[in-house]
């Protein structure tokens, strides 16, 4: 088998795994009882061991491996879930996510691990020299044994129980099945593993001992028990069992809980999520390992490289430029056949087009997820207590920008973490909770997504950031007290700035903002900064869509066209020249209830073209960022269209207000309009 041309599958699911193993540990640590949660962190770990060792990378199997025990033995009862136990486990996944990113940059995934292995170990054998893990010795739920047809004792823990009784009630029994194998059995595992394909088709294993694991390696004598829930009567099961080559005796008996088992009027939520014997079977976990690695065929979708969708974008633009000239010569012969067919290829071609743009739109919920993990360390590092709050995961951005964004949303949050939040004994001497609160959301408005990250910590000192800028050169003195708490603000974004006074791992290095501004800009965003002393701050992010075929109105002014998103319009007018008034020296309309500014197109652009004086009425387009409405005055609205949205190049990345431009169907060019960058 071609290894490598299953890689980028490897790495993809590996990611997703790790991501998922980082969230459940999360939720762990809130609910350290919760064994549902560790069955899916298991699940995750034992699916990724499965395909490390398929691609060959030995090392990342081996950690993961022995991370898995320490989770069968938390699943099984062995152990109870501590704050140091989730550290190890915590540094664990670091570690796989560090091997897995060697594997993505083209490196063989090798990392010295063996320290971590070492404290893994000693936690599944219970032998902590280091006396920080006392609590890890057998605590299990008080579980009553079962017993009947001399089984021998055997103890569940609460989840166990659960699945136990529910099953029952459907119709399942429960049986405890002991399997021996002949003495000079060569081949253990093979064996084992044909002993499980039996219980896959005869019911679920919902415990075994020893662990599946241990079965895998071989480190059994000849014996080994499982719980099996089936429908089929122990007869029909013993016989298959012994048509297994080398099985040379197998003892099946029926399981009874009894009458001390809590009994329960009402299934309760975690109950039925139990009953569905998802993630706790055994049999689930060797399923796994024999279809190795897996692409995800059971939601029946397929990976895709973003290379091949730029492709099919940029095939689609031409098709979209042409189709505007088709309609405009539809329009000028007046034949009704080539208008039916043209519109029936608009109606089309509009379907594919909303099918390829949102194939090209990922969540912000893949760039969202890695940052509860990274604040839980961050506060742990800093002394502090932090809680964050995620809204708005769901909106969707182009996946260009999904793939720069994360950088300097990392950035962001460690300065609210770091500058923002204050150590609990400063927050309660001010009279706020020690918890401080880092919000981060995200929402859509207009044609852009914004991204906000808020804390309720000090907020931003203005004297000292002027200090610190006077200090650096970047600004006199004098100046200094010119500016408007804003302005001091962006001084923030200035290269090398930093109002730390202890240059740490986690900031004050005098880099971070600046990049982040940088970032941002090259993506056609923008960043800007709100804040309140002792109270807290805001950053806000202003990303495009960066949709390339976008909804506009065509508009002309002189010998102009113009190109206006539709996102950003609220309304047309047609107003008398006669309600335009003067504010402030600036003009402005009582626009229903509200004073907007009106904005004159000719002369922001400087378009060519005399203004006629004979009429008593302006065209108004009454555009919007955010909460800010302008009205742009034009000479006449020519209509909606959709139009290919082309970068106007390196050369012209500074005209002012213009986003790119876009040809229209009779050849002509048309600038785009950049409403947010006129309202600012």
């Amino acid at each position: 088998m071609e290894i490598n041309q299953y890689l980028e599958v490897f790495i993809e699911e590996s990611k997703e795994h790790l991501q998922a193993c980082n969230m459940n540990l999360l939720e762990l640590e809130k609910n350290p009882s919760d064994l549902l949660i560790v069955n899916e962190i298991f699940r995750s770990a034992h699916t990724l061991k499965g395909m490390s060792a398929t691609m060959g990378y030995e090392d990342l199997a081996s950690l993961t491996h022995q991370m898995e025990n320490v989770l069968d033995e938390i699943r099984n009862g062995n152990l109870i879930v501590t704050p140091e136990i989730l550290d190890i486990v915590f540094l664990a996944v670091d570690h796989l996510e560090e091997m897995v990113e060697s594997i993505a940059s083209g490196g063989d995934g090798k990392l010295d691990v063996t320290a971590t292995v070492e404290k893994l170990h000693r936690i599944e054998t219970g032998n902590q020299d280091d006396g920080s893990f006392e609590e890890t010795a057998a605590a299990v739920a008080e579980a009553p044994p079962f017993a009947k047809d001399g089984c021998p004792s055997y103890e569940f823990d609460e989840f166990e129980r659960t699945v136990i009784r529910q099953s029952k009630e459907q119709g399942f029994e429960a049986y405890n099945v002991q399997v021996s194998l002949r003495q000079d059995c060569l081949l253990k595992a093979a064996r084992v593993y044909m002993v499980f394909e039996v219980f896959e088709q005869s019911g679920e294993v919902i415990k075994s001992l020893p662990s599946v694991d241990k079965l895998e390696e071989e480190q059994f004598d000849s014996d080994f028990t499982v719980i099996l829930l089936s429908t089929e009567n122990k007869e029909e099961i013993k016989r298959k069992l012994l048509n297994v080559a080398e099985v040379e005796n197998v003892e099946i008996n029926s399981i009874l809980l009894l009458e001390d088992f809590p009994e329960k009027t009402e299934t309760s939520d975690e109950e039925k999520k139990a009953s569905e014997l998802s993630d706790s079977s055994g049999s689930a976990d060797k399923s796994e390992d024999k279809k190795g690695m897996k692409p995800l065929n059971s939601n029946k979708t397929i990976r895709v490289n973003i290379e091949r969708l730029d492709i099919l974008m940029n095939l689609f633009e031409e098709l979209v430029i042409d189709r505007g000239r088709l309609e405009q010569i539809s329009r000028d012969l007046s034949n009704s056949e080539l208008n039916e067919t043209v519109e029936h290829m608009s109606r089309i071609s509009g379907d594919l087009q909303n099918i390829i743009l949102n194939m090209r739109m990922v969540p912000v919920e893949t760039v969202f997820n890695r940052f509860p993990r990274m604040i839980r360390q961050l506060a742990r590092d800093l002394n502090k207590k932090i809680k964050l709050e995620i809204t708005g995961a769901d909106t969707e951005l182009d996946r260009t920008v999904i793939d720069e964004i994360g950088d300097p949303l990392v950035h962001l949050l460690r300065n609210s973490v770091d500058h923002g939040i204050e150590t609990p004994e400063i927050r309660a001497a001010n009279g706020k909770e020690e918890e401080g609160t880092v919000v981060l959301r995200a929402y859509h408005s207009g044609n852009h997504v914004f991204i906000e990250i808020e804390d309720d910590g000090a907020g931003i000192n203005r004297d000292r950031v002027l200090k610190k800028a006077v200090s650096k050169g970047i600004l006199s003195e004098e100046a200094g007290e010119a500016l408007t708490d804003k302005q001091v603000y962006e001084l923030l974004f200035s290269s090398g700035f930093s109002t730390a006074e202890q240059i740490s791992d986690i900031s004050g290095r005098g880099v971070g903002l600046d990049v982040v501004k940088n970032t941002i800009e090259s993506l056609g965003g923008e960043i800007s900064i709100e804040s309140t002393e002792h109270k807290g701050t805001i950053f806000s992010v202003q990303l495009p869509l960066t949709l390339s075929i976008i909804s506009v109105m065509l508009i002309e002014t002189g010998k102009e066209k113009f190109a206006i998103p539709l996102s950003s319009i609220i309304e047309t007018a047609i107003i008398k020249k006669a309600e335009i008034l003067n504010a402030h020296d600036q003009k402005v309309i009582d626009f229903r209830g509200k004073v907007v500014p009106l904005l004159f197109m000719k002369e922001i652009f400087q378009v060519p073209g005399k203004e006629d004086e004979n009429k008593n009425v302006c065209s108004v387009l009454i555009v919007r960022k955010g909460e800010k409405m302008a009205g742009l005055v034009v000479d006449s609205f020519i209509g909606q269209q959709e139009v290919v949205l082309k970068p106007l190049g390196n050369y012209l990345t500074n005209v002012f207000a213009i986003s790119g431009a876009t040809i229209l169907g009779d050849g002509q060019v048309a600038l785009i309009v950049d409403c947010n960058a006129l309202i600012k």
